[in-house]
C-alpha cells in the first residue's frame, strides 16, 4: 500500500479495517524506499509521555504564550511521519523503562528489570555500540542519573536495571562521547562502595569533566565530554525556573542537547543521539500535574532544538517518542474546566517541592498560604487539615517518593483547582506516539512495534540490520 501522509492516517485506519487486513501484517517495517540515508539521529525520548501529557503541553503553551508545542505543531504544518508504537516487553504488556529502551537497544523484547538481556540469557550487542563501532560519535543526554533505564538501555547489557554503579564503570569501558545527565553518586570515589574515581578515570583518559553548567559551557568541540550536574536526578524544569541557584549550576535538557550535538558534530562521520526528558516518568509517577507539563514542555524545547540543527544540517533524522505511557493524566471535564487549567500558568513550584516543604507541625493556615502563593490557588481549611493528617502516618510505598509524601492524596484535592485527573501511579499499556523528521522518515510505517526501532535506526543511516 502507497505511503500516506500522516493527515491521512485516520482514513488509512479505517480503510485497513474495512479490508480485513491482519495485524500482524502492520508489526514489520517495509523495504526501505528512501534515496537518501541519514548521517546522523537524534532519538528524543519523552519517558512515560501518555498523550494526555503531550495534549496538556501543547493547550497550555497556546494559552500561556499563544503558540503551539513543536512536537504537534510539526503534525499541523505537515512536515514528517507519525505511527503508534506497541510498547510491551517480553513478559508483560506493560513494560519499565529498561525493557523499553533495551527495545530499541538491541531490537530485542527482554524482561522488565533488564538491559539487553535477552530472555534466554543472550547479551547483544546495543545500538551505540553498533554506531561507534561503525565509525559514529555517539552520546545521550538525560534529565535523570545519566546511568538510569533509557540512556543505559541505548549502551549496556546489565541484568538488573539498578546497578547504577556497575552502568557508570562500562560507560567507562564503552568510551561513548558524549554522557550527561545528573547521579555524581555513581562517579565519585566518596558516594560509591569500592571507592573507584570514576571522575579522575574519564579526566585522565582524555574526557572533558563537567560537574557545573559553566563548565559544560566551556568544552570543546572534538573531545569527549562527560557532565554529571547533580546528585541523582536534575531538578524538575519548574522548581529550576524559580530558584536561581539552580538556573546557574544546572543546565536544561535543551543546553545539554546543544551542547552534545556541538561536540559530536565535530566528527565527519556523524553521529547518534539519545535525548531523554526523564522527569516526564518521575512526575506522572507522583501525580505532579506542574512537573509533568512543564517538563514536557521543557522536552519540546528539545525537540525544537534538534530540528533546528535538522533543517540547517539536511543529513539528519530526528526521532522523538516515549517507551510507555505512565498514569494516563488528562484534562477532565468540570464546570470551569478552562479557568481551572490556566492555572497551571501561575505554578512557580512542582507538587514535590510543596510536599517537601510542609511540616506536619504547620498550620492549616500556613499550608493554605504556601500553596497559594507557589501554585495560585486556594485550597479550604478542611483540606490543608487533610493535608497535615497524612504526615503524622505516612505509609506510602508510591515509586520515585522516598520522602513517603501524600502526592496521591494531594493530587485529588488538587483536581478541584485545575481539572487534571490521573488513572493511577504507575506505566500503563498505552500505545505510544511517534513522530519522525528528515531523511528516511518517510518510510515510517502507521503502527509499529518497539523493537522495529532498531533495525528502522540501522536502516537509515545504512548499517547492517539484525537478521
Amino acid at each position: 500500500m502507497k505511503r500516506r501522509n500522516f493527515l491521512n492516517l485516520g482514513l488509512l485506519a479505517a480503510v485497513s479495517t474495512s479490508l480485513g487486513i491482519p495485524a500482524r501484517a502492520q508489526n514489520t517495517i517495509a523495504a526501505p524506499t528512501s534515496k537518501k540515508l541519514a548521517k546522523n539521529i537524534i532519538f528524543l525520548v519523552s519517558d512515560g509521555m501518555s498523550l494526555g501529557t503531550l495534549t496538556m503541553a501543547d493547550l497550555l503553551l497556546q494559552r500561556k504564550y499563544g503558540h503551539p508545542s513543536v512536537w504537534l505543531n510539526l503534525y499541523r504544518q505537515g512536515k514528517g511521519t507519525h505511527a503508534l508504537v506497541d510498547t510491551a516487553s517480553a513478559d508483560a504488556l506493560v513494560t519499565d523503562s529498561a525493557a523499553g529502551s533495551s527495545a530499541w537497544g538491541c531490537g530485542i523484547r527482554v524482561k522488565n528489570g533488564a538491559l539487553n538481556v535477552t530472555p534466554d540469557g543472550r547479551m547483544p550487542k546495543t545500538i551505540l555500540q553498533k554506531f561507534k563501532d561503525g565509525g559514529k560519535a555517539t552520546g545521550c543526554v538525560t534529565t535523570v542519573t545519566i546511568t538510569h533505564a533509557t540512556p543505559a538501555g541505548f549502551c549496556v547489557n546489565v541484568k538488573n536495571r539498578g546497578s547504577e554503579a556497575s552502568i557508570a564503570a562500562l560507560y567507562f569501558d564503552k568510551k561513548f562521547d558524549v554522557m550527561m545527565g545528573g547521579g555524581t553518586e555513581f562517579f565519585s570515589a566518596e558516594a560509591r562502595k569500592d571507592k573507584r574515581d570514576l571522575f579522575g578515570d574519564f579526566a585522565k583518559s582524555g574526557y572533558q569533566v563537567a560537574r557545573t553548567k559553566a563548565e559544560m559551557d566551556a568544552a570543546k568541540a572534538g573531545k569527549p565530554l562527560l557532565g554529571v550536574f547533580t546528585k541523582g536526578a536534575l531538578p524538575y524544569s519548574l522548581d529550576r525556573a524559580s530558584d536561581l541557584e539552580l538556573t546557574g549550576k544546572t543546565p536544561t535538557l535543551a543546553e545539554m542537547e546543544t551542547k552534545a550535538i556541538e561536540v559530536l558534530s565535530a566528527n565527519p562521520n556523524g553521529f547518534v543521539l539519545q535525548v531523554e526528558g526523564g522527569k516526564v516518568d518521575w512526575a506522572a509517577h507522583g501525580n505532579d500535574v506542574g512537573a509533568l507539563v512543564y517538563d514536557q514542555i521543557a522536552f519540546d524545547e528539545a525537540i525544537a532544538t534538534a530540528l533546528r540543527f535538522a533543517e540547517s544540517n539536511g543529513e539528519t533524522l530526528v526521532i522523538m517518542t516515549t517507551d510507555h505511557g505512565n498514569s494516563n493524566p488528562g484534562l477532565i471535564k468540570s464546570k470551569k474546566v478552562n479557568a481551572c487549567f490556566d492555572t497551571l500558568q501561575n505554578f512557580k513550584h512542582t507538587n514535590e517541592w510543596v510536599l517537601k516543604t510542609i511540616r506536619k507541625t504547620d498550620s492549616p493556615d500556613k499550608v493554605i498560604s504556601l500553596i497559594k502563593e507557589n501554585q495560585g490557588f486556594t485550597i479550604t481549611k478542611s483540606e490543608a487539615t487533610e493535608i497535615l493528617s497524612q504526615y503524622s502516618s505516612l505509609k506510602s510505598e508510591e515509586l520515585y517518593n522516598a520522602y513517603k509524601l501524600p502526592f496521591r492524596r494531594y493530587a485529588e484535592i488538587q483536581k478541584t483547582y485545575t481539572s487534571v485527573g490521573w488513572s493511577g501511579m504507575d506505566h500503563s499499556a498505552d500505545y505510544g506516539e511517534l513522530g519522525m523528521f528528515g531523511p528516511f522518515s518517510e518510510t515510517l510505517p502507521p503502527f509499529i512495534k518497539n523493537v522495529d526501532l532498531h533495525n528502522f535506526m540501522l536502516q537509515a543511516a545504512g548499517f547492517p540490520t539484525n537478521g
